[in-house]
């Protein structure tokens, strides 16, 4: 079980990723976090976890006996979630929960588009992270920047340079794993010459001395935003992981 944490109850996000499953068309009234309210919720949810309350619950009842443990506590939700002004807060009440709960092998982490690794939101709760088993899922999805604001559409002036630059500037610290999809445009896979510039950005990383401790590649497996995007077929995908290896 992944416990997840939305920080954007709203649907607020930087990005407007075509092959998002989030509807944006009808953005939900302002919605601010209250981290003492996070943290109270979230202790509710671990102690239902940890006392076995939460295997009763219908939904959950048939999760084969092996499969019934807490493997993390992941901040992500109906947009970035390291926009939110009080990111730091809750990651100490997930930090704080974690002890109280002796979840010594329990991760925190955080799934992000990377736009806002150096904000001071983040580079504060930096140090909980180190020390409480935290991991940035970073989604680096382009090569060249024009696909880069084909498929993620920034908002404002945000470039897939300064994107690279923000995970390296967290992968030279703690590894971080690479989330990244691939779809088919109008029925079209991405052109050899993009993959190969996404390779050029990865081995960027990593000669610049980032460490990426894993690299996940997708494909869409929700309804997209977007009529054109459609999901790439296994072998379209793996011949892609191919040349990534």
């Amino acid at each position: 079980m992944s416990v997840g944490v939305n920080l954007s109850i709203d649907q607020r996000c930087n990005y407007a990723c075509a092959y998002c499953q989030i509807d944006r068309s009808g953005r939900r009234p302002a919605c601010p976090i209250d981290p003492a309210q996070l943290a109270d919720e979230l202790r509710q949810a671990l102690e239902a976890i940890t006392t076995g309350d939460i295997w009763k619950e219908e939904r959950f009842a048939s999760t084969p006996d092996d499969m019934r443990r807490i493997n993390d506590i992941a901040l992500s939700g109906d947009g970035e979630p390291t926009t939110c002004e009080h990111f730091a807060a809750v990651i100490e009440a997930a930090a704080t929960a974690r002890r109280e709960f002796r979840l010594d092998d329990l991760k925190l982490v955080v799934i992000t588009n990377a736009t806002c690794l150096k904000s001071p939101q983040v580079l504060a709760a930096l140090p909980t992270l180190q020390a409480n088993n935290g991991v940035f899922w970073v989604k680096l999805d382009a090569g060249t920047d024009t696909f880069y604001r084909r498929v993620n559409r920034p908002a404002g002036d945000m470039t897939l340079d300064t994107i690279c630059e923000n995970i390296l500037s967290v992968a030279k610290q703690m590894p971080v794993v690479v989330q990244s999809l691939f779809f088919r445009d109008n029925d079209v896979p991405p052109p050899d010459s993009e993959i190969e510039a996404y390779i050029g950005r990865l081995r960027g990383i990593l000669d610049a001395g980032g460490q990426i401790a894993l690299l996940q590649i997708h494909t869409v497996a929700r309804a997209p935003s977007e009529s054109f995007v459609s999901y790439l077929p296994d072998d379209e995908l793996d011949a892609i992981a191919g040349k990534v290896r």
